[in-house]
């Protein structure tokens, strides 16, 4: 409890203690201070105090109307003395199964616990009743982000239950959420959270200004917030990552991120998203160290043979044979023989069709989809063999590929490997190796050129930080990484001095 003179304790005048409450939970849109009498606001006699998210509201009514407006008439309904309101206070608090605090800090706590809070005028505490929290689904774990160790935990189609388990995993006013709602005809409700002195002011700025022009227009998902903030609507590399997962999200706001969360989808937008953010998966920091930086770097060569492997067969087998080993080279010629296609032909023949069956086993129903998948790329390989139509090396390249792809964590980082793959096959054939070294260059070139929300997309790289590369190609150990600089400061809770990130 805090003592008498300390600058937490409530105060008896409750315009004080509302001054106090829209000061603790600034930016936290989620907090409802609702004051309570008859007249206007300057004129209440009380307080509620509560968290939404993390309140069902027919439990939140529930309790405003049986507990505390009863409550609050027992209390107003005038004291002797000081002394005496005190007794009343904790006898009426008894009898309603009311908690008593009188520290800002000890409510504040209370707050992300659920917890609704009667401040009422001329009393130095406050009531608080523990609601029966918040309604969850039964915890499933998310389709696309398949996890063997650690949380299991998903999101919903509904705002108020997502944000309510952003809560429970950060329970702290640092913690700032923010509303805005966009179109005139589906009036959807959109989210953004970011811890305060953790994410980048003039990245928060840049971020505000850009998700301010979306009020206009309908929106039905939270891509359409992504393409409403991104830097380049016209480049392959997603700017932005989505998750289903609380723990990523939990994760990516002590990284200093922004969240966006919108009514009716599942979806969790996280901005910015760097290229290094999409090697790694939240797996990564619940295994150890040797396991997890071992898989890293196979997600890494994943990425070069998704990227490379068929436009470097093409120009070496059509460009630069002699870079090739005798012994494999007699095999590919063997293998080639009664092909009526060129390398090229065959590659984009190939990879259009592994596209094609992949496309598919998308959009079938789950159970028919796999099947069609696997059939099909067998069955259609071994008559493409049979039929000359393709060698056994190139069906070999192109499955490599495909499972290369597969090993990339997330899906829109694969998208554009696959929307990548096939120019520089086109350079390839064209020019050999020196036209896949072009296609390189340009694709770095695009990379160093590119932002998200303002800041370099190859952060970490490009401006290298030697700092941050401790979870990059390898993951350093856990303690490592939590006695960095960032981490003091975030567990500390004060503002950065050592600059920008």
């Amino acid at each position: 409890m805090a003592t008498k003179g300390s600058d937490t304790a409530l105060a008896a005048d409750l315009r004080a203690n509302r001054a106090m409450a829209g000061a603790l939970f600034d930016r936290c849109q989620d907090v409802c201070i609702i004051p309570l009498g008859d007249g206007p606001a300057e004129d209440a006699v009380a307080l509620v105090v509560y968290c939404a998210s993390l309140m069902d509201e027919q439990e939140s009514r529930r309790i405003r109307t049986l507990l505390a407006e009863p409550l609050l008439r027992e209390l107003t309904g005038g004291a002797a003395d000081a002394q005496d309101g005190e007794s009343r206070l904790r006898e009426a608090g008894a009898r309603h199964q009311a908690e008593l605090f009188q520290d800002w800090k000890e409510i504040e706590d209370k707050v992300w616990q659920g917890y609704l809070f009667l401040i009422a005028e001329g009393w130095t505490r406050a009531a608080g009743f523990k609601s029966a929290g918040l309604t969850k689904r039964q915890v499933t774990e998310p389709v696309s982000e398949p996890s063997v160790q650690g949380p299991r935990e998903g999101t919903v189609e509904t705002l108020h239950v997502n944000l309510g388990m952003l809560r429970q995993r950060i329970g702290t006013s640092r913690l700032k959420i923010e509303y805005l709602t966009a179109g005139t005809v589906l009036r959807t409700d959109i989210a953004f959270a970011y811890l305060d002195d953790t994410a980048d002011a003039e990245m928060l700025a840049e971020f505000r200004g850009r998700i301010g022009r979306i009020a206009p227009y309908e929106v039905l998902d939270t891509s359409f917030v992504e393409d409403a903030i991104q830097d380049s609507d016209w480049s392959p590399f997603p700017q932005h990552r989505y998750t289903e997962r609380t723990d990523t999200a939990a994760a990516s706001l002590l990284d200093g991120k922004i969240l966006v969360l919108t009514d009716n989808s599942p979806m969790i937008l996280i901005c910015p998203a760097f290229f290094v953010d999409f090697f790694t998966t939240s797996e990564d920091y619940y295994v150890r160290t040797v396991y997890a930086s071992t898989v890293r770097m196979l997600r890494l060569l994943a990425f070069a043979i998704a990227l490379t492997l068929p436009s470097a067969y093409v120009a070496m087998s059509t460009f630069h044979p002699e870079l090739i080993p005798n012994i494999l080279l007699l095999a590919i010629l063997d293998a080639r023989e009664g092909i009526p296609f060129p390398a090229i032909v065959e590659a984009l023949i190939m990879e259009t069709s592994f596209e094609l069956l992949r496309e598919a086993g998308i959009r079938l129903p789950r159970p028919v989809g796999s099947a069609v998948s696997i059939v099909g790329a067998l069955v259609i390989g071994q008559a493409a063999i049979m039929a000359k139509i393709a060698s056994p090396i190139m069906v070999i390249v192109v499955a490599l590929t495909g499972i290369a792809s597969f090993a990339i964590p997330h899906y829109e980082m694969a998208i554009a490997i696959r929307l990548l793959r096939f120019p520089l096959i086109l350079a390839a054939s064209f020019m050999g190796g020196y036209g896949l070294m072009l296609g390189f260059i340009l694709i770095l070139l695009h990379l160093c050129c590119l932002q998200t929300l303002g800041q370099p997309y190859l952060s970490s790289l490009a401006p290298l930080r030697l700092r941050d590369l401790r979870d990059v190609f390898v993951r350093a150990p856990l303690k490592a990484m939590m006695r960095s600089p960032r981490n003091r400061r975030l567990h500390a809770g004060a503002p950065g001095k050592e600059g920008k990130r």
